[in-house]
């Protein structure tokens, strides 16, 4: 196992209920900017519930921060933090919100262009303090530092991770994702299930509790993920799938083992090019990445094969085939689609992401830092 450090200071509120409980995690002094989406938190309760709780602050609202969410919504919402005096944000939402809070709060007291950030990872030296509740299980970001923003102008998919923006708090309530469509659930357990695939499928450093609890969420995800599908109401199947996509991103199951994320990058380029959903990006580009990379995983490959698959028959070289097209069948299972044809996209996006990448120095990708040009070429060409 490699050295590590592991620190996550996230305090979770965890099952129904649980919104109620929000006032007292929050400094009664505080003025806060609620940051949400596209509104659907005042159709499905959400909305009423945060209100309700935070009766007796002071409350601004913004809402309107996009999937992937946009450079230029969020600077409006900087402006107001700093014309306010806005000194706590809540975030209501998916991923994208709160990946968009979180920029909002690195973003506010930056000195400097806000885009450096993440254009040129320029480092984060304070924070406004924010809170979550989580209403689409997907990304991990209630608790971890990480944060992705589009910016949209020039369509690009850029990524920052401070401890500063770690949350002080996430409420994950089930039952507010009772009323999300299929395509969002679809793509949380994709999104997931992918995030651990990024930390657990490299190669051997002997960490077998990490291998363990991967494999335990893999396997969690497969079950008790159709089972949301079959029944939105079946509130037990959406609190693990929930718990999930949490523990599947909140540093544990990565710490001490390789990391590759490849599969993130080459996909974050194909949400900025062509609007795909992230989930939509990670299901057309891992099962190739695991095809074109599979020497190097081999070992890792055998091992998933036997313990989330049970695949124990036929030779090695079947027992891999057969993990990875098993991998492909979920997804496509869940209802997420693992072919760029099968969103329209052709070929020729594959010179445009390899001078994207050449020209950011992204030339040395994966666990091994061995992902060039060439072979993120051959990745995306299998995808076709």
């Amino acid at each position: 196992m490699d050295n590590f450090v592991f620190y996550n200071p996230v305090k979770i509120l965890f099952g129904k209920g649980q919104i109620a409980n929000i006032a007292a995690e929050i400094p009664a002094d505080a003025k806060i900017l609620l940051t949400y989406g596209g509104g659907s938190i005042k159709t499905n309760g959400v909305y009423e519930q945060v209100k309700s709780a935070l009766t007796g602050f002071q409350v601004t609202e913004f809402g309107g921060i996009e999937p992937n969410p946009h450079l230029e919504t969020l600077l409006k919402a900087v402006e107001i933090v700093r014309q306010e005096g806005i000194n706590f944000l809540l975030s209501v939402g998916g991923g994208s919100v709160l990946d968009g809070t979180k920029f909002i709060a690195a973003a506010a007291p930056f000195v400097g262009d806000p885009w450096d950030i993440l254009a040129k990872q320029s480092p984060v030296t304070d924070a406004v303090p924010f809170g979550a509740v989580l209403t689409l299980p997907a990304t991990g970001s209630e608790m971890n530092t990480n944060s992705v923003v589009t910016k949209w102008e020039t369509q690009e998919k850029l990524f920052f991770a401070s401890p500063l923006v770690f949350p002080r708090f996430s409420v994950l309530d089930p039952e507010t994702t009772f009323s999300l469509p299929p395509r969002q659930i679809s793509n949380g357990i994709v999104d997931a299930y992918t995030h651990v695939m990024e930390q657990y499928l490299t190669y051997p450093v002997n960490a077998p509790l990490q291998d363990r609890m991967a494999e335990s969420i893999l396997q969690t995800l497969i079950e008790e993920g159709p089972k949301t599908f079959a029944n939105p109401q079946d509130y037990d199947a959406r609190a693990n799938v929930m718990w999930c996509a949490t523990m599947a991103l909140n540093g544990l199951i990565g710490a001490g083992v390789p990391q590759d994320w490849a599969t993130h990058m080459i996909g974050h380029e194909l949400t900025a090019l062509h609007g795909l959903d992230h989930a939509q990006t990670l299901a057309i580009v891992l099962p190739s990445t695991l095809t074109i990379r599979r020497d190097r995983k081999w070992q890792k490959l055998l091992q998933y094969a036997e313990r989330v698959w049970n695949i124990t028959d036929g030779t090695e070289e079947a027992r891999v085939n057969e993990a990875i097209a098993k991998t492909r069948n979920f997804f496509e299972s869940v209802g997420v689609r693992t072919r760029l044809s099968d969103y329209g996209v052709g070929l020729d996006t594959i010179p445009v992401i390899i001078e994207r990448f050449e020209k950011r120095g992204f030339v040395a990708l994966g666990e091994h830092q061995d992902v060039n040009s060439e072979v993120v070429e051959k990745i995306l060409t299998l995808c076709a």
